[in-house]
């Protein structure tokens, strides 16, 4: 391998070990935390699903208080005020529905941006989310690695056996760069959380098992078109909250009696 490809190794290492610096979050007490030690439902959502998870379970909330119903075609309509709350993401959300929307048009509504981006800031605090820039800017070095690689190859002119232990010892940091490229916006302790949270709350098998409207929001936070389509199968689906249509069976409507009769909890 020519001798100055350890530079370009070098370098690639570099970049691999100033991506893995600003990957890396120390995690903090949340802020939010509910009377039981688990965050808001919200909370939750976005740790799990992003905005549009958060935006969904805000919906529960608001639903479960006769607050937004389903419009028509797939859309989210304003039915009435916020009912007794004040959590912040419900409250922009509801300030959002001016008139029908989408729910991916809804998520991007600058009232339901400016309560999201509100809470995921709490939420990079306690170090369970990722700044964007930091992500970007890891994402960008990380991609810059196999490229400097492959450059160096270039620039040093190595051919035949030194070309092969050139990128031999490349693939080190390649293959380091490709595994951290994958981290998602939600940090190591969030995951933590998340699994931690759906340990002690396993998504039940029958609805009228759980009573609590509190209990709903939190299992749709933590398992997203499951728990929509097990506790709230005609709004979910008249409303297009669910990822996957095919989560609600049969379309059906949901049985009479037992918890969350109507579609959901109250």
């Amino acid at each position: 391998m020519p001798t100055g490809m350890w530079w370009f190794i070098g370098a690639a290492c570099g970049q691999l070990l100033l991506a893995a610096v600003l990957l890396r979050t120390r995690s903090r007490e949340s802020g939010g935390p509910r009377p039981d030690g688990v965050p808001p439902p919200q909370a939750l959502a976005l740790l799990r699903g992003g905005r549009r998870a958060a935006v969904t379970v805000a919906l529960v909330a608001l639903h479960q208080r006769g607050a937004v119903a389903a419009g028509r075609k797939h859309t989210i309509r304003a039915n009435g005020g916020p009912g007794r709350t004040e959590d912040p993401v419900q409250l922009g959300v509801h300030r959002a529905l001016d008139r029908a929307f989408a729910l991916r048009d809804l998520a991007l509504r600058p009232e339901a941006r400016r309560a999201v981006d509100a809470l995921g800031r709490e939420l990079r605090g306690a170090g369970l989310l990722r700044a964007p820039w930091r992500l970007w800017a890891a994402r960008t070095l990380l991609g810059c690695v196999p490229l400097t690689v492959a450059v160096g190859a270039y620039a040093t002119g190595a051919s035949g056996a030194g070309l092969a232990a050139a990128l031999a010892v490349g693939a080190v940091p390649t293959l380091g760069a490709a595994g951290l490229s994958r981290q998602p916006q939600a940090t190591g302790a969030a995951r933590r959380l998340l699994a931690a949270t759906r340990e002690r709350y396993p998504l039940p098998a029958d609805r009228r098992e759980v009573t609590d409207g509190g209990l709903v929001q939190l299992y749709v936070a933590l398992y997203g078109d499951p728990a929509l389509a097990l506790f709230l199968p005609r709004f979910s689906r008249d409303g297009g909250l669910l990822d996957r249509p095919g989560e609600v069976d049969g379309n059906r409507p949901p049985r009479a009696g037992g918890a969350g009769a109507g579609d959901g909890a109250r």
